[in-house]
């Protein structure tokens, strides 16, 4: 199922749209995302780079965290990885799968592993997230400053 298809995702995210990154799973602190990196998401070695990768890593990471809160937004505060092996640049689809592994009132800790079509651990990360109110929709009264705060 793709991004369009899950309106009660509730956030339209124009670099992730433009990675082509495809929504699997958001369920119960759990998620999957595919992703199929094209020629320009390539480094020097012809493997996909590793900004393509934390971003998916991070979108992951979020993933898991808001599908327990679907009506908040979340904003990394702090995020590490790990990269284990490269990841095939080569058309192969990737698998990233996030998992909440604890929540506050505020702050949600997460980790997501990506994978390659083999099923190998290409890289792993944990992250560190704060549940913020969403942005108003177009046409709605703006939040004070009109910005999402991580205050």
């Amino acid at each position: 199922m793709g991004w369009e298809e899950l309106m009660d995702f509730g956030a339209d995210i124009p670099f992730v749209r433009h990675l082509g990154f495809e929504l699997e799973l958001f369920t119960g602190g759990a998620s999957a995302i595919g992703y199929t990196p094209k020629p320009e998401h390539l480094n020097s070695f012809a493997v996909t780079h590793g900004g393509a990768i934390m971003t998916l890593l991070d979108v992951t990471m979020a993933t898991a965290a808001r599908s327990v809160q679907k009506d908040a937004g979340v904003v990394t505060i702090e995020m590490k990885t790990s990269f284990m092996r490269p990841a095939p640049g080569d058309g192969g689809r990737l698998t990233a799968k996030g998992r909440l592994m604890h929540r506050t009132a505020t702050m949600a800790f997460t980790e997501a592993t990506l994978y390659d079509v083999l099923g190998q651990a290409c890289a792993h990360s944990t992250g560190t997230f704060k549940y913020v109110k969403r942005k108003p929709a177009a046409g709605q009264a703006d939040a004070p400053g009109g910005a999402i705060s991580t205050d």
